[in-house]
């Protein structure tokens, strides 16, 4: 049933794969997989089909961490600037900010760039210190604090690099070694790693990223070098170990102790609502409010999976698509697990795709002029649009609803309004004029 229902969505958003697993009582009870690894291929998904986890690449990091505040290694609450040696969080105008790591994982830190755009395969990859820097050949600006820290929400994963590079220098291990050793081996998730990029020997096992009108990347998936923040390849079932270690944790300690554990999934501070009702943060896990139930999103370039659980029930899921539309599915495959399976709790409201017609995306199309501004040109792409400003490369903007359209990897949105279309960026709205 739950297959059918997938396959069924794979083709009405143009994903071209997805593979997924159930679990309970501290082992896998379900694992399927639909569709194929890439557009056009007859060659289908597996169990053992490697997807990019994007953002829940992060918790594990976290999880890593942890375990050497464990350790007596690293203090949750300690400024990290004590401990980092290759790179510090830089003073803001003549102030000094103080950060830890508790912030840091909670998204609390008050830290600049959210996510990072992925890289070519052929790209001359930055190191973790040109990327927090925002120097060549990082594409992203540099990680800074402009929001009092502790205060409030803002997701970070230019927060979450800085924990990697405090890993780095507390151990002196490369991050992708360390992560084996602190949490991949002991939790037995032999199908993981943090190998960006990925390499050719895994090529074969790994499923192709593809845009939202389900077309295949160019260079089949990009290379995200900020390893904590995106770089993991895995599986459905080796994130299910994750999800299931950690509610060993909470119960009976093990890989971490029980008072870290109890932390991580403590509400630290009120957050947008994510799948399943998740609206705070733990430490490195969105939770809902009493945390219950706990999880993470992710979304790079071509691929969006989603993991949940349940502390207490020890019930949950894994589901991983190979396409920019996937977070369509997934929603989908939660709401018919969290159905079958008699999850307590789960929002019973699905949220429905309202997506734009190619007619729409057509009658968009054309040559504006920003209201005192510079020309731009937008095109429909896929589910969604292009825009050309200026001498800038192609922007794309993927459709959040029929009337709204996001920028990847970039704070603006276009809305449609009377007809026409609004630019909206920084907290400001432009009215873009047809010419």
């Amino acid at each position: 049933m739950l297959g059918e229902r997938i396959a069924a969505d794979l083709d009405e958003f143009e994903v071209p794969g997805a593979s997924w697993v159930v679990f309970g009582d501290g082992a896998v009870t379900e694992t399927g997989t639909a569709g194929v690894v890439e557009a056009g291929s007859t060659e289908p998904v597996t169990p053992e089909t490697l997807f990019q986890a994007a953002s829940i690449s992060k918790p594990i990091a976290v999880l890593a961490m942890l375990r050497l505040v464990d350790r007596g290694l690293l203090d949750l609450d300690e400024d990290v600037n004590r401990k980092l040696r290759s790179w510090q969080v830089p003073p803001t105008g003549r102030w000094q900010p103080a950060v830890t790591l508790r912030q840091l994982a909670s998204h609390s830190a008050g830290l600049t760039v959210s996510g990072f755009p992925g890289y070519p395969r052929d790209a001359v990859l930055p190191t973790t210190v040109q990327i927090l820097d925002g120097v060549r050949p990082a594409t992203n600006i540099g990680v800074r604090v402009d929001l009092v820290p502790g205060i409030q929400f803002r997701y970070s994963g230019g927060g979450t690099t800085v924990i990697q590079q405090l890993l780095e220098d507390v151990t002196r291990t490369p991050f992708r070694e360390l992560m084996q050793e602190l949490v991949l081996q002991p939790l037995g998730m032999s199908d993981s790693d943090y190998a960006q990029p990925l390499p050719a020997e895994l090529h074969g096992r790994a499923a192709r990223g593809h845009d939202d009108a389900g077309r295949p990347l160019a260079g089949m998936w990009d290379v995200y070098p900020q390893l904590a923040a995106a770089g993991l390849w895995t599986t459905p079932t080796d994130l299910a170990k994750f999800a299931i270690g950690v509610q060993h944790a909470y119960a009976d300690g093990g890989l971490l102790s029980v008072e870290l554990a109890r932390e991580m999934l403590t509400p630290q501070i009120a957050a947008t609502s994510r799948i399943g009702g998740l609206n705070h943060l733990g430490l490195g896990l969105f939770l809902d409010e009493s945390g219950v139930r706990y999880g993470h999103s992710g979304g790079n370039a071509g691929f969006c999976c989603h993991l949940l659980a349940y502390r207490d029930t020890r019930q949950g899921a894994v589901v991983m698509t190979n396409g920019d539309s996937g977070m369509w599915v997934v929603l989908r495959a939660f709401a018919a697990v969290a159905s079958t399976y008699g999850w307590k709790g789960y929002p019973q409201e699905l949220e429905q795709p309202d997506l734009p017609v190619d007619a729409t995306l057509n009658e968009l199309a054309g040559r504006y002029r920003l209201a005192g501004g510079p020309p731009f040109v937008v095109r429909p792409r896929g589910r969604g649009l292009e825009a050309r400003f200026g001498g800038q490369a192609p922007l794309v903007f993927q459709a959040l609803s029929a009337t709204r359209f996001a920028a990847a990897g970039v704070d603006a949105q276009l809305e449609v309004r009377d007809g026409g279309l609004v630019l909206q960026q920084a907290g400001t709205q432009v009215e873009c004029v047809r010419e």
